[in-house]
């Protein structure tokens, strides 16, 4: 059975975590779930607050992971999900994490990421040059790492798939499966 593998962390929002995983075991795949060490993560859940300039977050759920970012054999997997919340803001400097990405994007492996997903695109160096959505207040920092941001629920940049937020959910999983079912099917 072919592996997937999420890499994450505490405060990754939980829908964004939760979604995929669910998704990908359905559709048949084994999902592992990467983060800086192996323990029970601490997830969140970000929502709207009519009068709000910004996202609340209370605790979500939490989870435990499977794989810590030093043990990960990128090799072992044929494709990777970096979910958003506020994980990718610390994970982005593990080197391993860097590491991980850079493998799958050099690959050209798919790859799915939504939120503040770019972040960690943008570490390690695989944000030059692509299209990508993201959650909207990361505009700047998208065109910062040198690509451009794109408004949408669901952006395909060659084997990269993005996503604003867990609201895009249905449109960002349908491009991924497309690009998973033609390149490494279950």
């Amino acid at each position: 059975m072919p592996k997937i593998l999420i890499v994450t962390g505490d405060a990754a929002e939980s829908l964004e975590v939760m979604y995929p995983y669910q998704r990908l075991l359905e559709e048949g795949y084994e999902v592992d779930i990467a983060a800086p060490s192996v323990k029970k993560l601490q997830f969140v859940v970000h929502d709207f607050t009519d009068g709000f300039d910004t996202y609340t977050e209370k605790a979500g759920y939490t989870w435990p992971a499977d794989v810590a970012f030093a043990d990960v054999d990128p090799a072992q997997y044929v494709a990777l999900v970096i979910p958003g919340g506020r994980a990718p803001e610390y994970i982005r400097n593990d080197p391993d994490v860097q590491r991980i990405v850079r493998h799958f994007m050099g690959a050209d492996l798919p790859v799915a990421q939504l939120c503040h997903a770019p972040q960690v695109l943008a570490a390690a160096g695989t944000l030059t040059g692509r299209r990508t959505a993201a959650y909207p207040a990361l505009a700047p920092d998208v065109a910062a790492a040198g690509a451009e941001y794109v408004d949408s629920a669901a952006v395909v940049d060659g084997q990269m798939v993005s996503a604003r937020a867990w609201p895009d959910h249905p449109a960002w999983m349908r491009e991924f499966i497309q690009i998973l079912r033609s390149k490494a099917p279950a």
